[in-house]
């Protein structure tokens, strides 16, 4: 074990937890005896600001942000030249975790006076394990212990910075952990693939069971020219949709009207509540990821006609309403118990499953796969920036109908794809935490 014991007269500061006592594997070493810290003040009578890549600023995870064009214009600080493969910090927010490694893929990176930049000497430390070790716990700990300033705002300076000891194996010793770290991912990251190809592969047969055939990707013209009497309502999804997607059936299943099926309801327009009340209602993101999520949710006036209309029970389907993005709009949720103190809002509709030729989670599924999504894109409208569907628009979906003994198969053929894709996910994150904790006890005992 490696301790320190410090003089009160030694100490600048005296900060609760810091400059602690550390257990490590490998030998400390100070980062200015392999980091060394380099100025290069960007000209810029002879670089345009339009030409350079200006730092914005670095996330508290690590991830470079450069500005936009618009607001690199008229930038009047002084700028330096940062290179790939260079760490930059920040001076005020490097404690949180705001430093990084420059890109490979980022060139004439500019930087202000409050990132730093340094030049690693590649003969004793690699990139890769420098990256990795600024994301440990116990660096980001000796970090807080050399800042100073108040508990938002804490600055580094250079010089404490590079006073900075952290453990430092052999060029080759890194290498080896490294090896062992990228193994473990390449493993993980296989595992999610295949997961990501089973579930596509479950809704590919889905769909060839129903005879659809996946939709070709519609060009986005700026303009098009149809006939007015071919359009079904007016939209430039609907005009493409008219003149380049097939037929949607196949295999002599019967093609139903959805509204035949199903009670159509409009969301609750009631204003929330202010304070807690026994009854909810949800927000729209509650739907809009394909799954339902009763936890995103507010405080609603509580009311019994508002109750009666707008309650949710077992079976029903919540789809996106109204939403700037148009992949979320129709997006669906299936409702898998009964929940008498939870409504819905305006911006989703509720399907009700009004004859029980058609199951609740097979309409679910069928809602969601890409020869649906096409045809509710093309019954959706824009206005004010956003894209919507309205009631009637669902109810005259046109949906294949097979049996309900077809239905209960398909619905149960995707569930056990999703079963094995999940097993396959849960692995794959238990890789990459065992990966990391290797990585910190070999590093730190």
């Amino acid at each position: 074990m490696i301790a320190r014991v410090f003089q009160w007269r030694e100490l600048e500061r005296w900060l609760p937890g810091g400059e602690s006592s550390w257990e490590a594997a490998f030998p400390l070493v100070p980062l200015g005896d392999f980091l060394r810290r380099v100025v290069r003040p960007v000209d810029k009578s002879q670089r345009p600001l339009e030409s350079l890549n200006v730092i914005e600023k670095i996330s508290f995870g690590g991830k470079l942000h450069v500005r936009s064009a618009k607001k690199v214009q008229g930038y009047k600080g002084p700028l330096f030249e940062a290179l790939p493969g260079e760490l930059i910090i920040s001076k005020i927010r490097v404690a949180q975790g705001s430093l990084c490694v420059v890109p490979d893929t980022l060139e004439h990176l500019a930087v202000s006076a409050e990132y730093p930049t340094y030049k690693p000497d590649p003969k004793q430390v690699r990139l890769r394990y420098l990256n990795l070790l600024l994301r440990t716990p116990n660096f980001q700990q000796l970090l807080c212990s050399s800042t100073s300033g108040n508990t938002t705002k804490k600055r580094l300076r250079p010089d404490d910075f590079e006073q900075v000891e952290i453990p430092l194996p052999e060029p080759g010793e890194q290498d080896q952990l490294l090896d062992g770290y990228e193994k473990a991912l390449g493993k993980a990251a296989k595992l999610d693939a295949d997961a990501l190809a089973l579930e596509q592969r479950a809704i590919r047969e889905f769909e060839a069971a129903l005879g659809l055939v996946p939709p070709p990707d519609l060009p986005r013209k700026p303009f098009q020219v149809v006939q007015y009497r071919d359009l079904d309502r007016w939209s430039h999804e609907s005009a493409l949709a008219n003149s380049l997607l097939p037929e949607a059936t196949a295999n002599g299943m019967p093609t139903v009207t959805l509204g035949d099926y199903v009670e159509v309801t409009h969301g609750c327009s009631a204003s929330p509540s202010p304070r807690a009340t026994a009854l909810e209602v949800l927000k729209i993101s509650a739907a809009t990821r394909g799954e339902f999520r009763p936890s995103e949710k507010k405080y609603a006036v509580d009311q019994p006609e508002v109750r009666r209309r707008f309650d949710l029970k077992r079976g029903d389907i919540l789809l996106c309403r109204v939403n700037g993005t148009l992949a979320y709009v129709g997006m669906s949720a299936l409702v898998e118990e009964d929940m008498p103190n939870l409504i819905f809002p305006d911006k989703l509709i509720r399907l009700r499953i009004k004859d029980d030729a058609l199951m609740p989670d097979f309409l679910w599924r069928l809602l969601q796969l890409p020869n649906m999504r096409a045809q509710i894109e093309s019954f959706a409208r824009t206005a004010v920036g956003n894209f919507a569907i309205g009631s009637t628009d669902v109810a005259d979906f046109q949906i294949p109908l097979p049996i309900k003994k077809t239905q209960r198969e398909l619905v149960q053929e995707l569930r056990e794809a999703r079963r094995k894709a999940n097993a396959k996910r849960t692995e794959a994150a238990r890789l990459r935490s065992q990966a990391w904790a290797d990585f910190l006890g070999a590093i730190f005992n």
